[in-house]
């Protein structure tokens, strides 16, 4: 089903469908979700965020660490790959799609992890209000639904304003990864990023090099093996 019609004041990068999950993913939102998924005070949507809502992540961890915010992350393999590389920071998780995150719960157990929460909400939401001014050290993210068709594009996630957004989030000299398969989000990433007033460039020449701590997926191989290029960029936040 998609998300019910709201009254949100802007668009939402996804369409909101959840079918059937099974009894193990079930179990994970019964059992798992109490220590793994942060209960988020919604506003007018299932997946929004309360305006007054604030995550304070040393609370949530129980102490305080690096954060590393991944948006939409799917089945949950490249923040899980990062949660066990790197045990000495903090991993948050912002997904809508309720059958990725109990797989990425159910992994999480199986690997005993205690640095990795998850989000079940409108990522825009959560780094314009819900993470304190400052709070990240890295936002990531990684193959973002390109909308291709051209008449869906207003819903790309990064667009002009992103910036102000992620900025908001980040420390100074935070960094902003990204990762997409589609040549024309691309273009568009790096020409809104660009111009936006608080990202630099953290790359020489056109792209990025690729980012050693992500994962190769079958979702990243099979863009390969269509004949896409896999390009990265890499923005750091300027000083305030």
């Amino acid at each position: 089903m998609t998300e019910p019609g709201t009254r949100r004041s802007g668009s939402v990068s996804f369409v909101r469908r959840n079918g059937r999950i099974s009894s193990a993913q079930e179990r994970a939102w019964s059992e798992l979700a109490p220590t793994y998924v942060v209960e988020v005070p919604r506003d007018v949507a299932q997946t929004s965020v309360h305006p007054d809502a604030r995550l304070i992540p040393s609370e949530e961890y129980g102490r305080t660490a690096p954060l590393v915010v991944e948006i939409g992350t799917g089945q949950g393999h490249a923040i899980m790959h990062a949660a066990e590389a790197h045990p000495e920071i903090d991993l948050l998780g912002v997904e809508v799609y309720r059958g990725g995150i109990a797989r990425t719960m159910l992994e999480a157990e199986k690997a005993g992890l205690t640095n990795l929460r998850l989000i079940e909400a409108n990522a825009p939401e959560v780094l314009a209000t819900l993470l304190p001014e400052g709070s990240a050290d890295e936002v990531r993210i990684f193959f973002p639904d390109p909308w291709h068709k051209k008449r869906h594009h207003k819903r790309r996630m990064i667009s002009p304003g992103f910036g102000r957004l992620a900025g908001r989030a980040l420390r100074d000299g935070g960094l902003l990864r990204l990762a997409t398969d589609w040549e024309d989000y691309a273009l568009q990433m790096r020409e809104v990023l660009d111009d936006e007033p608080e990202f630099a460039r953290a790359f020489e020449g056109d792209w990025a090099d690729r980012f050693t701590g992500r994962p190769m997926t079958a979702f990243e191989r099979k863009g390969i093996d269509k004949g896409r290029e896999i390009r990265d960029l890499t923005y750091r936040r300027v000083e305030r």
